[in-house]
């Protein structure tokens, strides 16, 4: 049996996630008491008739606060009955938690009388803080749209051919914000720009004449060198940790060319090495 639970702050994603895994034969509970989760594991490993059943159940502000505050136990009771699962917390940064709301012209689960939707959005953080600690992976969807949020989570849930931990070697724009859920992070702004050669600015760091470009550097094949070899001896003992999912960032100005031609060179590289490796070019339109 497989079993994800998504949790998340309200307006972060946590519909669209369940959305996105019932399309893909998940059987989704949205606001399942956390107490039930033993016993949800149990019975669906009762179901003769499923050889691998699949299950995706989200908790969330909405639970009781004593259930959330016995999480950690639960999820051991879960684990104990060797059932796979993973816990997936999606997030997004205050201001644009305001703006979904304000839009949606949704309530927050939190809100009151005497708390307002700021607070209830700050508050949230401290009720879910049992289950934020035990995540294995932490999706940032600051700047997902809802495709981009379907994809991701396609990408990093559905789309791991070997067991082990999933290695995401993620491109990205600084002038669009460092993802927040990245756990190492390279910046290269320090290489030659082909957005400055007229060109080359309309291709991207998957094309040919940008690739032969940041080829011919010197500066750009010591840096892939240097990464290269830090990842080569520290990414195996991340997994050797019995980590489920790390997150390699790879930062330049606009996320077009230099970061996008590293990202995708060194997941290249690494793909024999660590077998479950996934490439992502998150300001790549």
């Amino acid at each position: 049996m497989r079993l994800i639970i998504v949790s998340g702050r309200s307006g972060s994603g946590k519909s669209t996630a369940l959305d996105a895994l019932e399309d893909n034969g998940f059987y989704c509970i949205d606001n399942l008491p956390a107490g039930l989760l033993p016993d949800l594991g149990e019975l669906a490993m009762m179901h003769t008739e499923l050889l691998h059943p699949l299950v995706a159940v989200s908790i969330d502000a909405r639970n009781l606060p004593s259930h959330l505050q016995r999480f950690p136990e639960l999820l051991e009771e879960v684990r104990a009955r060797h059932i796979n699962c993973d816990v997936i917390y999606l997030d997004a940064d205050d201001e644009t938690l305001l703006k979904r709301f304000s839009e949606t012209r949704r309530r927050h689960p939190l809100t009151s009388d005497t708390r307002s939707l700021a607070e209830a959005i700050r508050d949230e953080t401290q009720l879910l803080s049992p289950i934020i600690d035990l995540a294995d992976l932490t999706i940032d969807t600051t700047h997902l749209n809802l495709y981009q949020l379907r994809d991701t989570l396609k990408l990093r849930l559905l789309n791991k051919p070997e067991p082990g931990t999933a290695f995401l070697f993620e491109s990205f724009g600084f002038k669009r914000g460092m993802p927040v859920d990245a756990d190492v992070v390279f910046d290269v702004r320090c290489l030659p720009n082909p957005y400055w050669k007229p060109d080359l600015r309309e291709f991207s760091g998957l094309d040919q004449p940008v690739i032969e470009y940041l080829d011919a550097q010197v500066d750009v094949e010591e840096m892939y060198q240097d990464i290269f070899s830090y990842l080569n001896k520290w990414l195996p003992r991340f997994a050797a940790s019995n980590r489920a999912y790390v997150t390699i960032a790879i930062g330049c100005t606009g996320g077009h060319h230099r970061s996008v031609y590293l990202a995708n060179r060194l997941g290249e590289a690494l793909k024999p090495i660590l077998k479950n490796v996934q490439i992502r070019h998150r300001d790549l339109s």
